[in-house]
This record gives C-alpha cells, structure tokens and sequence, in this order.
C-alpha cells in the first residue's frame, strides 16, 4: 500500500511524502521538506516512520503546523513543544490518575489477531470467559443475560472476559447469514448492554478491545469526558472518567496490545 496514494484518491489538492531518509536527518531536514511542499503547492504530507525516534523528531519539526494528524503514536512528540514554551512544566504528572477500587471485566468486540490472541492468553491462564454467539443475539436470544449472569457468579474470581470475537472465518459465516451491518449493530447493541450491567454489578475497572465495541460502550454509559493515564502498551492508556459513578478504562483499537495485554492491564490498573 501507498499511503500518499490513498489519501491522494480523498484529496481535491495534492499530497506530499516526508520520506524516510529527511525524517532521519532530524527536524531540521523535516521542515525544509515541508517548505519545499509548500512552495510546489501541495497543503498536505504524510511522513514515513519506522520507530519511536522517528516520532519524537517528527513531533518537534510539526510545532508549528496548524494541524497534526495521524496515529496515537505521533503524539509521543507533541508535548516537549509545550515544555520548550513554558507552557508545561518539566515535572508535571498530567498522568497520575485517582484510585478507582471495584469489579474488573473485558469486553472484547475486536475480531482481529491480535485480540484474539489476547483472548486465547486470558483463558489459557485460567480466567472466567464467556464467548456471545452473534447469529443468537440477532435472532434475539437471551445471551446478554446469560453473559451478565456469568459475570456475577465469576466477577469476584478476578477480571472476567466477555467477547464476540471470533477467527475470519467463523466472521465471514455470520456475516454471510445475517449481513455485515445487521451482524455488527447486535454484537454492539449487546456490548452496550453488557456493559452497563456490568457497572451496575459493581465493574469499576474496563478494558474495551475494538473501536465500534469501545464507542458503543463509552456512549451507553454516558462518558463525557476521559483524563488519561500511563500507558499500558504503546497507544493503550489507562483513563478515568470524568462523572459519576468514576470508572476506570483502558480503550483499545483490536491490533494494539502484547498478547498478554488482558493480563497486565490490570497489574497496572489505577
């Protein structure tokens, strides 16, 4: 795949590349790219990156560009911008976050490998999981009780893993059977409900593995607002919300995590 060329077919304007060898030569290098973009009329660039290095120099040379996008990644970078300002202070704990005691639960909606290897770590170190059947919940089967009922007589064993994930091609049958969008409005309907018992069964503490699962379950229990923490693995933080009752949350896209990322998640649990 060709980064440039796929944001070039979404772009009225042309795109740019920031290659590999400038990102390497520093943000010096960086910026004299970017000028010589601007002075051949293109508005937007993407910049290659291969390790955190390149990150952090990337985040000092982007200081003055009016917008920055991209993966969490980038903001690695970002905030010694501010400190060389003034405007944070060199010793701040921005990421301490406030003890939050309670019940710990996962809920997995992420078919890709790397939760399901996540999954397979959980259950293979002998922890409480139960596995949503997506055809039953489209056909309106009673799994989003049966799922809550499980939580209540395991939830004090430990964190207790609720997921819909399944290999591609387990995915590709129910999807074939009940239509993509039909097959991912239940599987997010239920997460959402799910979720909610689960705080009202006293679940303090929530790792969320897939983006539609962790929207789901952010809007149903009404987060406005999230103060984030350390990270747990690059790109996965823990945060609290802002509300009550307060919750912590680790929210994290399918692909990120070590395999392990379910088990020490909570190891580092605020």
């Amino acid at each position: 795949s060709n980064l440039v060329r796929v944001l070039q077919r979404q772009s009225k304007g042309p795109v740019g590349l920031v290659p590999y060898p400038v990102v390497e030569r520093g943000p010096e290098a960086i910026r004299g790219r970017f000028a010589d973009l601007r002075g051949a009329g293109i508005r937007q660039a993407i910049a290659d990156a291969v390790s955190d290095r390149h990150l952090l120099t990337l985040g000092a040379a982007v200081a003055d560009l009016p917008l920055v996008t991209g993966g969490s990644g980038i903001a690695m970078g970002l905030p010694e911008n501010f400190r060389r300002k003034g405007l944070l202070a060199a010793t701040e704990h921005a990421d301490r976050l406030p003890h939050t005691p309670g019940r710990e639960a996962i809920l997995a909606g992420s078919c890709s490998a790397a939760t399901l290897e996540q999954i397979e770590r959980h259950r293979a170190a002998g922890r409480p999981t139960f596995i949503l059947d997506p055809i039953g919940l489209a056909d309106g089967g009673d799994d989003v009780e049966r799922a809550l009922a499980f939580a209540e007589r395991h939830l004090d064993e430990g964190p207790v893993l609720i997921a819909s994930s399944a290999p591609p091609d387990e995915v590709a049958k129910v999807q074939e059977r009940l239509g993509r969008e039909r097959a991912g409005a239940a599987i997010e309907a239920a997460m959402a409900a799910i979720a909610k018992g689960l705080v009202a069964r006293g679940v303090r503490r929530l790792v969320v593995a897939g983006g539609e699962t962790a929207g789901a379950v952010v809007g149903a229990l009404g987060i406005k607002g999230l103060r984030i923490g350390p990270p747990i693995d690059p790109g996965v933080p823990w945060t609290t919300s802002l509300g009550e009752p307060p919750l912590a949350l680790a929210l994290k896209s399918g692909n990120f995590g070590a395999p392990d990322f379910f088990i020490k998640a909570f190891a580092c649990a605020p």
